[in-house]
Parts: C-alpha cells; sequence; structure tokens
C-alpha cells in the first residue's frame, strides 16, 4: 500500500491506499475543484459546510449517473431481446 501526498484547498493530505498515484492526485483535484466552486459561490461559508455542500454535489453527479447507466443497460437489455426474439 503506497501514499500520495495531495493538496485540497491548500491543505497537504497523505493519502494511502492501494490506488495509482496518479488516480488518487485526480481524485483530490476533483474535490479540490468542487470546494472551490462551493466557495466562490458562498465566500463566508464554514468549511464543514463547504464540505458537506461539496459532497452533496458530487452524490448528485453520482446518482444521476448511476441512473443513466440504469437506463441504458435496461435499453440494452430492451434491444437484446428483440434481437433474440428474430432467431426464435
Amino acid at each position: 500500500m503506497g501514499s500520495t501526498e495531495v493538496y485540497i484547498l491548500g491543505q497537504k493530505y497523505t493519502i494511502r491506499g492501494d490506488a495509482p498515484e496518479e488516480y488518487i492526485r485526480e481524485l483530490a483535484s476533483f474535490v479540490d475543484k468542487k470546494l472551490k466552486e462551493v466557495y466562490n459561490a458562498v465566500p463566508n461559508i464554514t468549511p464543514v459546510k463547504a464540505s458537506i455542500l461539496a459532497a452533496l454535489d458530487i452524490a448528485d453527479e453520482l446518482f444521476k449517473l448511476r441512473s443513466q447507466q440504469d437506463e441504458v443497460a435496461r435499453h440494452i437489455e430492451e434491444k437484446a431481446s428483440t434481437l433474440a426474439s428474430l432467431f426464435d
């Protein structure tokens, strides 16, 4: 298990894990960007509230992508079923 140093909002964090260093840096950069977006929108927000809002924004993206993925999977299953019925 390796460790990677990253910066989020100017603070250094050491992240330990099995993921490649570049992946961890990409994740940290994404979180940093989301937090900066919150701070730009609400400059006087506390760090805890900014973190919660950023987490909610990231969760929203995740849920929307999961929903889209489920929709695509259903569509593929329907098409595959239609094609399979042509061979019966």
